[in-house]
């Protein structure tokens, strides 16, 4: 298989790539802006780097050469994920696997969920929304994961998934969790075929994360 990571600088695509060149054979397309000075020591055979934003669409087209399955790192910005969408197409890349937040379905009650509000804004919600949903009405496959407060714990591999539709509860988790679902899903893609997760950590029913 091969796999391009874009966004593949940020702290969970990191850990995703070392995990994959590790314990896999997959080839790996390492996506970013200023991508020379931001992706140090992998030096792979297996691991091409493009440098570049989410709105090149041509760069995008190259990137995707061949591949497989898409991880998206970052759904901020709805106009980049239609050029992303709109790439994958002219190339026929059929997966995307898209890291989002929790709260665009309005899932998340209690006061958790208005302590998050609170701290992502509104307008941040709507955007991952409306990326969420053009990547949900695109037509490719999809895996959308809908991430709660994101800290750092080696080790610590231990994640809890709610269905679309379903309340979202937990006010954190690990981004090493986070690596191994994506690392599961590749695993066994077609049983997270056309799914949008909430991604917490057991037991975190809390107000707000426990590092605030």
């Amino acid at each position: 298989m091969k796999l391009l990571i874009l966004g593949a600088a940020g702290q969970i695509s990191r850990l995703l790539t070392q995990r994959l060149l590790n314990e896999a054979t997959d080839d790996l397309v390492l996506y970013a802006r200023q991508a020379e000075s931001r992706i140090k020591s992998v030096d792979s055979a297996r691991v091409t780097i493009f440098s570049g934003d989410f709105n090149n669409q041509a760069l995008l087209e190259k990137a995707m050469t061949r591949v497989d399955v898409v991880y998206l790192n970052d759904m901020n910005s709805p106009k980049a994920t239609e050029t992303i969408i709109a790439a994958m197409k002219k190339q026929n890349v059929p997966w995307i696997i898209g890291a989002t937040i929790l709260g665009i379905y309005d899932e998340v009650a209690g006061a958790f969920g208005k302590w998050n509000l609170r701290m992502v804004g509104e307008e941040s919600t709507r955007r991952h929304r409306e990326a969420s949903e053009i990547i949900e009405n695109s037509g490719l496959n999809y895996s959308l994961l809908r991430l709660t407060w994101l800290y750092n714990e080696p080790g610590n591999l231990s994640y809890t998934l709610s269905q679309k539709g379903e309340p979202f509860i937990g006010a954190e988790v690990s981004r090493e969790a986070v690596t191994q679902l994506v690392m599961d899903i590749l695993n066994d893609i077609e049983s997270y075929k056309n799914t949008s997760l909430g991604v917490s950590e057991p037991n975190t029913d809390f107000p707000k994360p426990s590092f605030y």
